[in-house]
C-alpha cells in the first residue's frame, strides 16, 4: 500500500542555487501564493486531491494533506468539499479509519479498503482544526472517531514499547512489525494530546520519539523510509524494502522541526548539508547499507524541507508534482 516517491523532479538540481541562498530576515514566506495554485492545480471541484505522479489516485494523505491546508489557509469552501469527498468515498463503514486509495482507472475505484495510518492521522488532525475554527460540531466528532480508531486499531507494543502501524493489515508477521519514520505526524499528535488529555497519546508519543532517536542506520545515522521492529525491540532497515533515506522519510526532519524536536532532525540536517554546503546537489535518496546515491537530485518540494532546515531560501515556484507540491505547502505553513 506504499506510494511510489520515485519521480522526484530532475529539474531539482537546477534550483539548487537559488535554495541554497541566504535569505534576508522577514522574507522566508516570499514563495507566492502556493495555495491557490496547489488547489487549481491538485483539487477538483468535488473535493478529490489528485496525484499526478502516480497515475492520477487519490489516497487518504492527500486528502488529509488537503484538509490541513484548507484549513490553515481559512478556505472553508475547499475545506468541505474535500472532507464531504473523503468521507463519502473512502470513509470505511466498520470503523472510524479510511481507505488509502481511490484509482480512476479501475471499475471499482476503492477495491482495497486497508487504511494508510497517516492518512488517517492528517484527516484526524485536520478535523479538529477546521471544526473548531469554523465551530462544526460534526467534524469535532468526527476527528475524536478517528482519532478513537488510530488508538485501538493501530498502535501495538513490542518489547514494551508503542509503535504506530502504518496500516491496518500487512505490517504484523510473527517476527517482525513494519513501521514508516515518517507516519510520526508530530504537530498532529502534540495537537491530539491537548485535546484528548495525557492517556490516549502520552506513551505512544515518548515511545515515537525513543523509537526515531534509535532507527538511525549508516555512517550517516539517517532513518530509513521503512523500519522492521523485531519482537525483542531491535531496529533494522525492513529487508524487503529499498534501506532508503529517501522519498518517505524525507518528512521525518519535517514533522521533528515542525513539532519542535530539532534534535529528531539533526542526522538529514547534517547529511544535507554536507551536499548544499559545498554547492553540490542534494541526492533524492541514499542507501544506508551501501552509500549509493540518488542519480537525480531532490525535488523542488524536498529541497523546501532542507532549505528550511538550513536557514535558506525555499523554491520560489510550485512544483507541477503534487508530493513535492505538498511538501513546499507544509515548509510554508507548518514550520
Amino acid at each position: 500500500m506504499a506510494i511510489d516517491r520515485r519521480k522526484f523532479s530532475l529539474g531539482a538540481i537546477a534550483v539548487l542555487t537559488a535554495a541554497c541562498a541566504k535569505v534576508p530576515k522577514g522574507n522566508a514566506r516570499a514563495h507566492g501564493d502556493f495555495w491557490s495554485q496547489f488547489r487549481e492545480r491538485f483539487i477538483t471541484p468535488s473535493g478529490r486531491v489528485i496525484d499526478n505522479g502516480n497515475g492520477n489516485i487519490s489516497h487518504s494523505e492527500g486528502q488529509g494533506y488537503g484538509m490541513l491546508l484548507a484549513a490553515l489557509h481559512d478556505d472553508r469552501a475547499t475545506f468541505d468539499a474535500l472532507a464531504a469527498w473523503t468521507q463519502q468515498t473512502l470513509g470505511r463503514e466498520d470503523m472510524a479509519l479510511h481507505a488509502w486509495k481511490y484509482d480512476p482507472r479501475e471499475p471499482n475505484p476503492v477495491p482495497d479498503r486497508n487504511n494508510a495510518s497517516d492518512g488517517d492521522i492528517l484527516i484526524a488532525w485536520a478535523l479538529s482544526l477546521g471544526g473548531r475554527k469554523w465551530k462544526m460540531r460534526g467534524h469535532v466528532e468526527r476527528s475524536a472517531q478517528v482519532r478513537r480508531a488510530i488508538r485501538q486499531k493501530l498502535v501495538v507494543e513490542r518489547a514494551g514499547q508503542q509503535f504506530l502501524l502504518p496500516g491496518l493489515q500487512g505490517f504484523v508477521e510473527a517476527s517482525r512489525i513494519v513501521v514508516n519514520p515518517s507516519y510520526v505526524v508530530w504537530p498532529a499528535l502534540d495537537h491530539f494530546r491537548k485535546v484528548d488529555g495525557d492517556g490516549p497519546w502520552a506513551t505512544l508519543i515518548d515511545d515515537s520519539a525513543r523509537f526515531l532517536a534509535s532507527a538511525r542506520f549508516g555512517a550517516f545515522s539517517l532513518p530509513t523510509d521503512w523500519v522492521d521492529v523485531s519482537d525483542n525491540g531491535n531496529l533494522a532497515p525492513a529487508r524487503d524494502k529499498p534501506a532508503r533515506f529517501g522519498f518517505d522519510a524525507v518528512r521525518v526532519p519535517l514533522y521533528a522541526m515542525a513539532g519542535h524536536r530539532r534534535a529528531l532532525a539533526e542526522p538529514a540536517l547534517s547529511w544535507w548539508q554536507s551536499h548544499a554546503g559545498g554547492g553540490q546537489a542534494v541526492p533524492a535518496w541514499i542507501d544506508v547499507n551501501s552509500g549509493e546515491l540518488a542519480p537525480y537530485g531532490l525535488s523542488q518540494g524536498g529541497m523546501a524541507v532542507v532549505a528550511a532546515g538550513l536557514g535558506r531560501a525555499t523554491p520560489a515556484e510550485l512544483s507541477t508534482d503534487y508530493y513535492a507540491a505538498v511538501l513546499q505547502l507544509l515548509v510554508a505553513s507548518i514550520l
